[in-house]
């Protein structure tokens, strides 16, 4: 900050490193690049939390200088200060301190956009109303160039009394004088002055005011070097966002999406797959034989492995759509998805909801908090769970593996159409409420597009990253602790010497030659877990699950997987992979696949392959986000609905479509 601006100088008490802690504020409307300029102000090492006592997500960061560090705190994107939605509100309460008993922030960084500065200015000239430390940082400097725009950031500077910067965010220009800037903020104070006071002189209406003193200050500092119009980018959008072409579209990337998720995973998948093998094989030869041998090969690194073996599909996936968010096509899609949406009683505002779903429907449900009609947010609580999360995934992949195993185009159609069935039957539950329990008509949706830019490759490998990382936590402690649970339930109680020597013999009289010691010692494995309290549960359950072609080994898997989805893998991984003879088949597929029942037959055939595929699809196994559904509708009635029509829905979706298989002849 300038000189001029003379912040009113207030100590804080140091940290233990004797370094000053200053928070700063990043402020800005959604699409403006700001989270891209606090990736690149922090080297992308950030911590993500709520806000306390609410749900709305903060993400903070430092930027270390000689004598201080500055705590930079990724404000939500918002439009103005308010106070209309929860987002803003927390904001506002941030920046005045009077969030949680907090103080002001040292410091506010506006981040606004270059290519729209009108609707960015109206914000700013909010933000320096709180005569506060400020610095504007005009970011998308390169598609302002791109599109024959010149910034004046010094009239801007002049007008706003503060200090101004261009920046892009995408290169990194401009980021070290930035930095410099943010190094002049001391301590936290109050702006004895201030240049722009857009609201003042019109008390009647402030809000239409502001935004006429930004529209002339944006037409005032912009200065167009070629034609006003784009039309090479408006065809474009009228082709994306087209009630017929646009779906087509859509599908065509998402599908595309989902063929790279299959062909670029198979080599470190096949590595992972080794690497997990040859570490439970090293532990079998350095271990002496017995239970805790078991323990360490079959439960540890057989359970938890058999998951983390589809991380790189979760890690493609999630950069991915990073790429599409960043290059501003997701925005579009929300226009031709939106038809449908209002359509079958859903509002417009729930599409990012719905979005944030496919990663987890914990976070989906909690910014639900945007929708400001109850009836819409609670349609929207309903049937996001519907939506196909990052935890399905690895159900979805070892089923496309068992089904076509060298076929990735057909497995990538399987994967898509598992997406398709899960959004399908989230549109359908939610026309059905608004029939019956929910009527209503939803709200329009209001949204500005942003300009297509080329993606940043370092905030998508990011993404892809953080949520590979809360894929491995959670496989390193629900997962693990499971696998050693189910492990354990599938060891004791031991089978007696005698009782199996009885059945040996009564299986010898049935067959014209005696067992062989591989046959004797896979007879001996399955009698065991059978008499194990995990085969007594499970051929307890099985008659319930025996309608959809699950054994009792599946219905076991089922039943853990309610705790959490993904832990079906490591169950199913744990219980077919026990004291395993065959050489031939060491991946998790291939011993599933290679499965049979006591008659000889394929345990997954197509038809039973099919209807686990709709049950993962359709069903509620998420006991948290239970618990988010009733903290979000103030009931446990609307959780226990929630999990008892997806329950009923997942049951008979997997019925239907293993008869439906049955009668194609599969």
């Amino acid at each position: 900050m300038s000189e001029s601006n003379g912040p009113a100088v207030t100590e804080l008490p140091a940290p233990v490193t004797g370094k000053a802690l200053l928070p700063i504020a990043i402020v800005g409307n959604p699409n403006v690049g700001k989270t891209s300029v606090f990736n690149r102000l922090t080297n992308l090492f950030a911590k993500t939390a709520n806000f306390s006592g609410t749900t709305v997500e903060r993400r903070s960061g430092t930027v270390e200088f000689d004598d201080r560090t500055l705590q930079i705190v990724d404000l939500p994107g918002l439009y103005s200060l308010d106070a209309q939605s929860p987002d803003e509100r927390v904001a506002k309460s941030f920046l005045g301190g009077t969030l949680d008993d907090s103080k002001p922030p040292a410091g506010i960084l506006v981040v606004v956009d270059a290519t729209n500065l009108e609707r960015s200015l109206f914000v700013a000239g909010q933000i320096l109303e709180l005569r506060l430390p400020t610095i504007i940082a005009v970011n998308m400097m390169d598609l302002a160039e791109q599109q024959s725009l010149q910034i004046d950031c010094s009239r801007i500077a002049a007008e706003l009394g503060c200090d101004v910067v261009a920046i892009s965010a995408r290169t990194g220009a401009g980021f070290e004088q930035l930095r410099a800037l943010l190094g002049n903020f001391t301590t936290a104070g109050t702006l004895d002055t201030l240049a722009a006071a857009p609201c003042e002189s019109c008390t009647s209406c402030p809000y239409a005011h502001g935004h006429r003193w930004a529209a002339n200050l944006a037409q005032q500092a912009t200065h167009r070097g070629g034609a006003d119009s784009q039309p090479g980018l408006d065809r474009t959008d009228a082709v994306l966002t087209h009630p017929v072409v646009g779906p087509l579209v859509f599908a065509g990337i998402m599908l595309f999406v989902f063929s790279l998720v299959f062909w670029l995973a198979q080599f470190p998948m096949e590595l992972l797959d080794m690497a997990f093998g040859s570490l439970a094989g090293i532990l079998a030869r350095w271990l002496p034989e017995g239970d805790f041998q078991s323990l360490l090969t079959d439960g540890v690194i057989g359970g938890v492995g058999g998951v983390l073996v589809f991380l790189p599909q979760i890690c493609i996936l999630f950069f991915a759509l990073a790429v599409l968010e960043d290059s501003g096509y997701l925005s579009r899609a929300v226009v031709v998805v939106d038809r449908w949406m209002r359509s079958v009683g859903l509002p417009g505002q729930a599409f990012v909801p719905l979005l944030a779903a496919h990663a987890c429907a914990i976070p989906a449900i909690m910014s639900t908090k945007v929708i400001e009609n109850r009836r819409d947010r609670l349609a929207a609580i309903l049937v996001i769970p519907l939506m196909t999360c990052s935890a399905r995934l690895p159900v979805y992949t070892l089923i496309a593996a068992m089904l076509f195993p060298r076929d990735p185009i057909y497995a990538a159609l399987l994967f898509a159409g598992a997406y398709a069935l899960g959004m399908v039957a989230a549109f359908a539950m939610a026309c059905l409420l608004r029939l019956t329990i929910l009527p209503g008509k939803a709200s329009p949706l209001i949204l500005d597009l942003p300009p297509f830019r080329t993606p940043s490759l370092r905030n998508s490998l990011r993404q892809a990253f953080d949520r590979g990382w809360i894929f491995v936590r959670d496989a390193g402690t629900i997962i693990l602790l499971i696998s050693i649970g189910i492990w354990f339930l599938s060891t004791f109680p031991k089978l007696p010497d005698a009782q199996f020597a009885a059945q040996l013999e009564s299986v010898a009289v049935d067959q014209p030659q005696p067992a062989t010691p591989e046959e004797e010692a896979n007879l001996r494995l399955r009698l065991a877990q059978e008499h194990a309290l995990i085969g007594r549960g499970g051929k307890f359950v099985e008659p319930v699950f025996r309608p959809l072609g699950f054994d009792w080994k599946t219905s076991v898997g089922v039943l853990t997987s309610f705790a959490a989805r993904e832990v079906v893998v490591s169950t199913l991984s744990v219980l077919y992979g026990m004291g395993e003879q065959d050489a031939e088949n060491p991946s998790l597929h291939d011993r599933l696949s290679s499965a049979t029942r006591e008659g000889g037959s394929r345990v997954f055939d197509t038809a039973t392959c099919v209807s686990l595929l709709v049950f993962f699809v359709l069903a509620m196994q998420c006991m948290p986000t239970q618990a988010v559904t009733r903290k979000e509708t103030g009931s446990w009635k609307w959780a226990f609905f929630q999990f008892g029509y997806m329950s009923v829905l997942a049951y008979g979706g997997a019925f239907a479509a293993r008869q439906a298989v049955l009668a194609l002849g599969f």
